[in-house]
């Protein structure tokens, strides 16, 4: 039996956000602080309104394009949001969301806003990888050819974190334990959280649900191992969760009653052309690894809805299978622009630029496909992934 873990020390007290969610600062009609806690009854979702699972992928600071996703289907308030999967940055957002929504959607909101706008701020005093003004100039957000990021992959190529930062501080634990209660959270009947790591002894998935989440978890779940020690949770030691499953599907298909799961591709599926340089060979390595888990989960998929649809399976066990139905929110035009090394960046105006590119592409997707909610699927998964 798992020994238990010790939940984090609840942060103090969160300030009132002074700023808005929109690139413009303009403020939500109201935030967090101070509104009472949501109804956390485990009904249905409200009339008119269509209930899913989101599936957030990790992908650093792009994550903030996941944010504009999560943002506008809150603003559009058609849809409810049962369970999320996460990993890495998809698993901060995902944390976030279900703390912010104990105090409904526009709390969500809020905290969504609260938590990016501190990772910019810890990226400015922490992040070794910081662009000369005229590097930015030259090289937009991309930090390709900024020498300090140069300096930083060499580094981190050739020493190990258990060398370079001996006493494991990470910053993203300063962040998510003033933006997050985690005692608070573990009482939440709101969201149904399922989060990956990687068990670097067993290469094995570890899927953490919403009552066995601590910031150490949500660590783990983005522990890059050339960066940062791995976190060890009842004697297992973690990495993050994107080598086995970024994110991981199958929760969601058994322990959620809504059918429809909405995947947040970070990482672009589809590249024109084979890349030549060092830099874009090492992106594309990057996106196909990570994707590669997800990938064989749809396949899965495809081939359950297969053996339904062609009445391969007895009348008698059909009501055992979830006919699962796939939609997809995909960055392969939205960050096709951005190299693997703006997922360091942390300026303010890079992430809210990401949020904005996220909300863009979740508006066009209800505009087209919110009818299909509950319907059909609005991924060809034989066409996309087969």
């Amino acid at each position: 039996m798992a020994t238990k873990r010790t939940k984090t020390k609840a942060p103090a007290k969160r300030k009132a956000a002074k700023r808005g969610i929109r690139s413009n600062d303009t403020p939500l009609p109201s935030g967090p602080t101070g509104l009472p806690l949501a109804n956390q009854s485990a009904k249905g979702p409200a009339k008119g309104m269509k209930s899913i699972n989101l599936a957030l992928q990790g992908g650093g600071a792009h994550g903030a394009f996941a944010w504009g996703v999560i943002d506008k289907f809150l603003e559009d308030g058609r849809i409810e949001i049962e369970g999320v999967s996460g990993t890495s940055a998809g698993s901060m957002n995902a944390v976030v969301f279900a703390y912010g929504m104990l105090r409904g959607p526009d709390g969500a909101r809020q905290a969504l806003h609260d938590f990016w706008k501190a990772i910019s701020e810890a990226g400015a005093r922490y992040s070794p990888v910081k662009q000369m003004p005229w590097e930015k100039m030259m090289h937009g957000f991309n930090l390709d050819q900024a020498w300090a990021s140069e300096m930083f992959k060499m580094i981190t190529h050739s020493f190990s974190p258990y060398q370079l930062n001996p006493m494991n501080f990470n910053p993203l634990r300063e962040v998510l334990e003033a933006q997050v209660d985690f005692e608070e959270l573990d009482r939440s009947q709101k969201t149904k959280l399922f989060l990956s790591a990687t068990n670097v002894r067993t290469g094995k998935v570890k899927v953490f649900n919403t009552n066995e989440i601590t910031a150490d978890v949500v660590l783990a779940s983005a522990c890059l191992p050339y960066l940062f020690q791995a976190v060890e949770i009842d004697g297992e030691p973690y990495w993050d969760g994107g080598y086995m499953g970024n994110p991981v599907l199958y929760p969601l298909f058994y322990e959620t009653e809504s059918r429809d799961v909405i995947i947040v591709h970070i990482n672009p599926i589809e590249r024109p052309g084979p890349p030549t340089m060092s830099n874009d060979i090492f992106n594309r390595i990057n996106e196909i690894t990570f994707n590669s888990s997800l990938i064989k989960e749809l396949r899965s998929v495809f081939f359950v809805q297969k053996l339904i649809d062609q009445g391969w399976i007895k009348d008698e066990y059909k009501e055992q299978l979830k006919y699962v139905l796939i939609h997809s929110i995909r960055a392969d035009t939205a960050l096709s622009d951005l190299s693997v090394s703006s997922k360091f960046a942390n300026d303010w105006g890079f992430l809210t630029m990401l949020r904005d590119r996220g909300r863009a592409y979740a508006s066009s997707w209800l505009d087209n496909h919110f009818n299909d909610l509950g319907v059909r699927s609005s991924v060809d998964l034989k066409k996309e992934f087969l």
